[in-house]
């Protein structure tokens, strides 16, 4: 072999240890509030109907290393901003008998990110959630999973994560001696861009 294509060699392999350094670190990312918006539905009357509504203002950050299938999720919601879509369902749910915004003004979603698929995407949040001061296990099933560059050349994760949870096991129990149902499906959409 000639010392030129030793080095050449040499070089490529270098390059090739260093790219793998790089995407074995992990990637840090932070939570867009303006793509982010947790939903959830709930019952309404034992059955009459099914509520839906979202929080308008979610902070966190993500943090990933595909190649060692690992990573954590941390979640901020605003509870100020529920919204039902009716003004007076939001302030009622806001309310003392309910989710008591006032004594417990955020929801918190924390937790690691478990069983990675062969592309290093993980699939299921294993954490903990903490709703009205009280925090219960709750694993989340990821449905989607994704990062590539956005339009503005960042570099963006999005997933979309669902669970379900009694409210009643976290002390809001309004309407459960009239026969409302204690069931919320929980999903969490969420995008977040990497952190230079």
């Amino acid at each position: 072999m000639s010392m030129t294509l030793l080095r050449r060699t040499a070089l490529s392999i270098a390059c090739a240890l260093t790219a793998t350094t790089l995407f074995a670190e992990p990637a840090t990312y932070e939570v867009d509030p303006r793509h982010t918006f947790p939903s959830f539905e709930a019952d309404h009357q034992g059955g009459i109907s099914v509520w839906r509504g979202k929080i308008r203002a979610t902070t966190g950050m993500i943090v990933i290393d595909r190649e060692a299938q690992t990573g954590t999720v941390d979640l901020t919601m605003d509870m100020n901003t529920i919204d039902f879509g009716m003004d007076a369902m939001s302030d009622h749910a806001r309310a003392e008998d309910i989710l008591d915004v006032a004594q417990f003004p955020t929801a918190t979603y924390t937790g690691s990110l478990t069983n990675f698929t062969k592309q290093g995407e993980p699939t299921t949040v294993e954490g903990l959630f903490t709703l009205h001061g009280v925090t219960n296990p709750l694993d989340l099933q990821i449905n989607t999973f994704r990062c590539q560059t956005n339009n503005q050349g960042r570099q963006m994760c999005g997933a979309d994560a669902s669970g379900t949870f009694s409210r009643d096991d976290y002390g809001v129990t309004f309407g459960q001696g009239g026969g409302f149902l204690m069931y919320v499906n929980l999903e969490i959409q969420v995008e977040a861009g990497l952190v230079d």
